[in-house]
């Protein structure tokens, strides 16, 4: 018999019902969107970069904007509420997803909630494919919210709590690059 879950709180089974419906969802709208975000770039064309940034984002190209939005608000909130298993499956699932996930962001506003969302994003792409990326990402982000008067570091110390362990590309982990973000004064990876 399945226990009763607290008021509020998902039986595992619901959760695993919600991460298997989240999947599928995902992976859809990561079809959608793959043709368009790997298409091939003219590197010979000297105004391939200005073409790049003018051109119609992916999401915006395909369609799918709210849905994809909508999708990675459904992830965060999965991954923020589910266990460390949960967690794992969420992060394999955008390891697998990498269109959506490179493609899809949510807005940053200058609040502590938006900016432990953007954590939270990070956390779960998990270094997506370039650790670099991700740490010039944050850095970027903190900078940001340091300007903003944000006190960031029990976020980040927060949403570190959260994140993974594994030293993807040998250059710590999600878990370990949040903290030193956290440990420097004043916040942030440089």
């Amino acid at each position: 018999m399945e226990e009763l879950a607290e008021p509020g709180k998902q039986t595992e089974l619901e959760e695993l019902e919600e991460l298997e419906e989240l999947e599928e969802w995902v992976a859809l709208i990561d079809a959608c969107i793959e043709p368009i975000a790997t298409r091939p770039v003219d590197l010979t064309d000297p105004d391939w970069m200005r073409k790049l940034k003018e051109g119609p984002h992916p999401l915006d190209e395909a369609g799918i904007r709210p849905e994809a939005e909508a999708a990675l608000r459904d992830v965060l909130s999965l991954y923020e509420e589910g266990d460390e298993d949960v967690r794992a499956a969420l992060r394999a699932l955008l390891e697998r997803c990498h269109s959506f996930a490179s493609a899809t962001t949510l807005p940053f506003e200058p609040t502590p909630q938006s900016f432990r969302q953007r954590l939270v994003e990070m956390s779960v792409e998990d270094q997506g494919h370039d650790t670099r990326d991700m740490m010039v990402g944050l850095n970027d982000l903190c900078g940001q919210a340091r300007d903003a008067g944000l006190d960031i570091r029990p976020l980040l110390l927060d949403v570190a709590e959260l994140s993974s362990e594994v030293d993807k590309y040998g250059m710590g982990s999600t878990r370990g690059i949040l903290l030193r973000a956290a440990e420097r004064e004043p916040s942030g990876l440089w």
